[in-house]
């Protein structure tokens, strides 16, 4: 699990000394500010499957889920929808774009959202990931009109006190390289229980009742 803080620092290395293995490889990474779950290959073979199956270029895909608070937007939008963009990424200032046509160096991504509740200030989605973008969410979000908590990188109006967003990898949902037939499903808490964060626990909560 990564915070704001603990994705500070070498993660693949830290893994490799904990566990003292000699291979450590990214499949599911996150970005600095965001919290929730991280995956890792610890040999080539299971790497090569998991990116197979990340990328859904196999018959049993990956799930990803995350949780996010957004300021409320100025205008209403629907409750549940699909957002497909082509992302462009500039290298330069760390940023992604998000844009309603195709064109050369443009990736395709696309997300499905539901709004779980809203507040006096905010709103809370659930997010369904199927592509693996820079910045997807965030980007994608954006460019409607959606701004993360926190995120002053992509139009929040003001700052986290530790850095952080409020965008957080909820589940992770794929099938064991060493059991194929067996289905592996992570969850975790954000790591900093406040009473936004459990708001959103208890509207969670709510709907799997």
């Amino acid at each position: 699990m990564e915070g704001a803080k603990d994705a500070e620092g070498d993660l693949p290395k830290k893994i490799k000394e904990y566990f003292n293995i000699e291979f450590t490889q990214a499949v599911h990474r996150l970005d600095v500010p965001v919290t929730g779950c991280s995956l890792f290959a610890v040999n080539p073979e299971s790497l090569k499957y998991l990116n197979s199956v990340f990328a859904r270029k196999t018959a049993k895909s990956a799930v990803k889920k995350y949780w996010a608070i957004t300021e409320k937007p100025a205008k209403e939008i629907n409750k549940t929808g699909e957002l497909i963009h082509w992302i462009e990424t500039n290298p330069k200032i760390n940023k992604s774009f998000a844009y309603d046509t195709e064109k050369k160096g443009r990736k395709k991504a696309v997300l499905k959202y539901k709004i779980k509740g809203e507040g006096q200030n905010y709103i809370f989605i659930d997010v369904d990931l199927f592509t693996g973008r820079h910045h997807q969410i965030r980007s994608q979000f954006a460019s409607n009109g959606l701004f993360i908590k926190g995120d002053l990188k992509y139009g929040a109006k003001r700052g986290e006190k530790n850095g952080g967003i409020r965008l957080h990898s909820r589940t992770l949902c794929f099938p064991d390289p060493l059991s194929k037939n067996v289905i592996i499903n992570i969850t975790c808490d954000p790591p900093l229980i406040d009473n936004l964060w459990n708001e959103f626990i208890r509207i969670d909560n709510l709907g799997a009742n």
